[in-house]
């Protein structure tokens, strides 16, 4: 399972990674945010350490949503290196998420 983060875990895990990190800004009461969530179980087995898979509850660290100007759940934004390269809003299907994961570890 991804593993949920709050704000004070998000440097250590996302901005202080150099590889390519995947965070799911979620709502426990977001249905589509349920809906992505097992997709990004699969994913996360699919890429084999080449890339990390974080979910962060909007609720709960609301400082961290505020700053990567998240307006709808889900909202996923791909970092590299520590720096946001991609957003994605809304449900995606598996392949088209791991292509885009996929540009940002080679």
């Amino acid at each position: 399972m991804s593993k949920v983060i709050n704000s004070n875990e998000f440097k250590e895990n996302v901005l202080n990674d150099n590889g390519a990190v995947l965070v799911d800004f979620f709502a426990e009461w977001c249905g589509p945010c349920k809906m992505v969530a097992p997709v990004l179980e699969e994913l996360g087995s699919e890429m084999n350490g080449k890339a990390k898979i974080f979910k962060v509850d909007i609720d709960k660290s609301r400082d961290l949503a505020l700053k990567y100007e998240v307006m709808a759940v889900p909202t996923l934004v791909i970092f590299k290196d520590g720096k946001p390269v991609d957003k994605i809003v809304g449900f995606q299907p598996k392949e088209a998420l791991k292509a885009k994961l996929e540009q940002h570890t080679r």
